[in-house]
């Protein structure tokens, strides 16, 4: 018994075939069984799978490399990290977003133009956090908890400033 899996390339080249030989569809149908096997027309979805001729082929799903996701929430300054939280899974935040204009604002805050040293946290702190996660593998939340308290410590002043 052949192994050979018709893909939907090879149907349509034998049906274009059979067309030419101006074969009905009854008789094109009854050829590409003679010459596929009766498995061959019964599922559309085509696998470029090598398998025996009515077994199903088996499909791997893809492990996840970079296993599950934790969000770290964290406020810090020129002096250092002020506060950080590790959520744990199912944990979430409520993001506050302010959009009223300063002259309907009740307090207004001085704030300077963009510029990327202003968001330290997206080109520095983060970056050199990433580097440092790159090799590590975590089995539990107290894992992580642990790994970023000793790395926040390993941090000198001057890293925050």
């Amino acid at each position: 018994m052949s192994s050979f899996v018709p893909t939907n390339y090879d149907l349509r080249t034998a049906l274009l075939f059979c067309f030419h030989l101006k074969k009905t569809a009854a008789e094109s149908h009854r050829m590409l069984l003679e010459a596929f096997g009766e498995h061959a027309l019964e599922n559309p979805k085509r696998n470029k799978s090598w398998v025996t001729l009515g077994e199903p082929s088996t499909s791997t799903p893809r492990p996840n490399r970079y296993g599950r996701k934790t969000m770290l929430c964290l406020w810090w300054d020129q002096k250092g990290e002020i506060y950080y939280k590790l959520l744990k899974p199912g944990e979430t935040v409520i993001l506050l977003h302010d959009n009223a204009p300063a002259h309907k604002a009740k307090q207004i805050l001085q704030h300077a133009a963009y510029s990327p040293d202003l968001a330290p946290s997206d080109y520095y702190l983060f970056a050199s956090m990433g580097q440092a996660l790159a090799e590590q593998r975590f089995t539990s939340y107290e894992d992580v908890r642990k790994w970023l308290d000793d790395w926040f410590a390993s941090k000198e002043k001057q890293f925050f400033w």
